[in-house]
């Protein structure tokens, strides 16, 4: 690749990302260090808002930047040579302040970073790829690298985002809609249906070499029908039509990879019941559920069980280092165990509490407290407050959007 033609590529990236609108201010942008001995890694799924990220933390340092986008058709042949051209670049603006979107895209990328931090440069990178960026990043960049996951907007950044208080009107409207910013702009529903496409057909499909794309589609589908449910691989061959167990494991892996999903085990002291338990599959934004599953009637209490562990998660649970589990035993269950081997908080999610299901609910977390041996749950609802106190313990029931707002 010309000098030239790669300096060219970056001013017009660089224009496209400064005449982009700054966005609204999130959460994670408190988090990013201002350090130049490690890489500074941001990964999350497609159009989360990564890039804009970038630029709000552009505009928090003030400082001169050079700015690389990999996920271009121009640099679809960017090759290992190709990077003393960039070296040639980046020498010629002067910034030792470094952004890669994508970063994944590129070839031996992981040497080409630990290079630039070697010589001083501070960099931070982007990635939608957890697999990758984490193997690369664990065998290149050891101890070299701080990793932060972004998801769509929060409750709390949506209510920034829109300008709304925190309550029961404005939690129905994210309820509805979820939390990706450019869906949230347009309230275009195409835009989040044609993003799941593009992620399974070029992030999973190309990349994974699935030549039979369409069983991943009814896989993926499936679950985004049967989010907050109870899955088993063994089961799910014939809804994919495929053969092998070990095609719906794969599956499942390049689901999480590219950040569109999770799965949530069950909590046991074995690794090994642990992995043979069925898991609970939870999508990474409420608006994919309600784009791409397919159901008769809408399971509002399945999504409000989603909303939650989305809440979780950004709070207590990474990629490589999950902390968020479920508990069940012969005659009940809790949907939620959080950091249990140190300090563990169970969470029960019920849409509305009535005498039908009180019972059930009040028993799945008091078993819960009692094997973990704590003295205080929590129950969120879509819109109920309450305060129970059973068997010595004290059970506390509130809204949702009350307790994440």
């Amino acid at each position: 690749m010309l000098q030239a033609e790669l300096k060219k590529i970056c001013l017009t990236q660089l224009e496209k990302l400064q005449h982009t609108d700054d966005g609204t201010y999130r959460d994670a942008l408190a988090d990013i260090p201002e350090i130049k001995t490690h890489a500074f890694v941001v990964c999350g799924v497609r159009r989360c808002g990564k890039s804009t990220l970038l630029q709000q933390f552009v505009k928090k340092l003030n400082k001169p930047f050079f700015y690389l986008n990999f996920d271009d058709l121009r640099l679809l042949e960017f090759s290992v040579p190709d990077y003393a051209v960039l070296d040639a670049v980046i020498d010629e603006s002067g910034s030792r302040l470094i952004f890669f979107d994508e970063i994944q895209a590129a070839a031996h990328w992981e040497l080409y970073v630990r290079q630039k931090l070697d010589q001083g440069f501070q960099v931070v990178l982007t990635g939608s790829n957890a697999s990758l960026l984490s193997r690369e990043l664990g065998t290149k960049l050891t101890g070299r690298h701080i990793v932060k996951e972004l998801f769509p907007f929060s409750y709390s950044e949506y209510l920034r985002f829109a300008g709304a208080q925190k309550g029961s009107q404005s939690f129905e409207n994210y309820f509805q809609t979820g939390g990706f910013p450019e869906y949230l702009k347009l309230h275009n529903s195409d835009i989040v249906m044609q993003l799941q496409k593009d992620i399974l057909y070029r992030d999973i499909a190309v990349r994974y070499n699935v030549s039979d794309d369409k069983s991943l589609q009814r896989l993926y589908v499936y679950l985004a029908s049967n989010a907050a449910s109870l899955i088993s691989p063994s089961k799910l061959k014939t809804v994919a039509g495929v053969k092998s167990h070990t095609t719906i494991l794969d599956y499942f892996s390049y689901l999480e990879n590219a950040y569109l999903l999770s799965l949530v085990p069950k909590f046991a002291w074995s690794q090994k019941a642990q992995s043979l338990a069925p898991k609970k599959v939870y999508f990474t934004d409420i608006g994919l559920i309600r784009t791409a599953g397919v159901s008769f009637s809408e399971n509002s209490g399945h999504i409000l069980e989603n909303f939650v562990f989305n809440e979780l998660r950004r709070k207590y649970g990474t990629f490589d280092d999950k902390q968020i589990f479920y508990y069940s035993n012969d005659t009940c269950e809790c949907d939620f165990i959080v950091n249990p081997l140190f300090a563990p908080q169970c969470i029960q999610v019920c849409l509305d509490l009535n005498l039908d299901n009180t019972e059930r609910e009040l028993n799945g977390l008091l078993a819960a407290m009692n094997f973990f041996k704590v003295r205080e749950g929590l129950i969120l609802t879509k819109d109920s407050h309450d305060l129970f106190v059973k068997e010595d313990k004290k059970i506390t029931i509130m809204p949702a959007w009350d307790y994440f707002g």
